[in-house]
């Protein structure tokens, strides 16, 4: 089977990178070429348009920054569509609005060939990832082997546009519970309690014990927000298109809305290109402390 893989950011090149470890055949195409160099060093073919890459796969993949990204590479000229192929199968990972994979999957049937959306959330590099699949489940199940070489959890949530919904979900309780957490945390450090000692009653209380909140020793108590994984403007992206979502299903989200204010307001601030965690220095700002645990250890 060949596979073609488009969009070899930091997600995609970690998923090429264990498919070709895997032994599978692909052909990879991105607007920067030489993202490209190391995968052909690994066994990787490169396509110079997403066309080319559609002419001679099997399945083909894409991983990319959001809507307008995914509708070029897709629909726009020397796309996906002007060369896929009857009976192929086209798999976005990338987080969009469940309207457009809808629009993409009417497109390509169109042409013989099946969509699924597949939006991914975790850790690629060793495969600690959960995918959330919509679409037809006969082609889910034709294609859940080779998504299993990308994740440890591959679920089918419904039909196509499904995946894009869970994922925007996932995305807004995540960001909006986070800075309830970091609220919470810059009371208790301007209220008088050491970092470390509150971190460990929160942890080992009932929420910590029912939600971890694991993972920020390596942002917030270190005070280090380069981006690492997750940048803010994807993060900001993210959570505009479920508020979209939500606007169209007539379902309130207030707090959501709150958690976009916060993200825009670190937009404004230039931080678009830092790990989404730095908009939790906006609220060490307003409380008047910092929340920095130096010699950090789980326990």
């Amino acid at each position: 089977m060949n596979i073609g893989f488009i969009g070899l950011g930091h997600m995609g090149q970690a998923m090429v990178r264990n498919l070709l470890a895997d032994g599978f055949t692909l052909t990879v195409h991105d607007i920067h070429r030489e993202t490209a160099i190391p995968l052909e060093e690994m066994g990787a073919t490169w396509a110079d348009s997403p066309r080319a890459v559609a002419q001679v796969s099997d399945v083909i993949m894409s991983s990319l920054p959001g809507p307008p990204e995914v509708e070029a590479v897709t629909l726009g000229p020397s796309g996906i569509i002007e060369a896929i192929k009857e009976g192929s199968v086209y798999i976005d990972l990338s987080t969009i609005s469940p309207n457009l994979i809808r629009r993409i999957h009417q497109a390509f049937r169109e042409r013989g060939a099946d969509v699924l959306d597949a939006p991914v959330s975790g850790t690629p590099a060793n495969r600690k990832m959960v995918i959330m699949v919509g679409g037809n489940r006969k082609t889910f199940d034709r294609c859940q082997s080779i998504l299993g070489h990308l994740g440890d959890k591959i679920i089918y949530v419904g039909d196509i546009g499904a995946g894009a919904i869970c994922k925007l979900v996932h995305n807004c309780i995540y960001q909006a519970t986070r800075f309830v957490v970091v609220e919470g945390l810059t009371l208790g450090v301007k209220a008088g309690v050491n970092p470390k000692d509150l971190w460990r009653a929160v942890r080992w209380g009932a929420y910590g014990r029912a939600t971890p909140i694991t993972g920020m020793e390596n942002d917030l108590f270190a005070g280090k927000f380069d981006l690492t994984t997750f940048s803010l403007k994807l993060a900001s992206k993210d959570i505009s298109l479920a508020i979209q979502m939500a606007q169209e299903c007539q379902a309130s989200m207030p707090l959501t809305i709150l958690a976009e204010q916060q993200l825009l307001e670190a937009m404004a601030r230039g931080w678009g290109d830092r790990e989404y965690t730095a908009a939790d220095v906006l609220q060490e700002e307003r409380a008047g402390v910092e929340v920095r645990i130096p010699d950090f250890s789980p326990e």
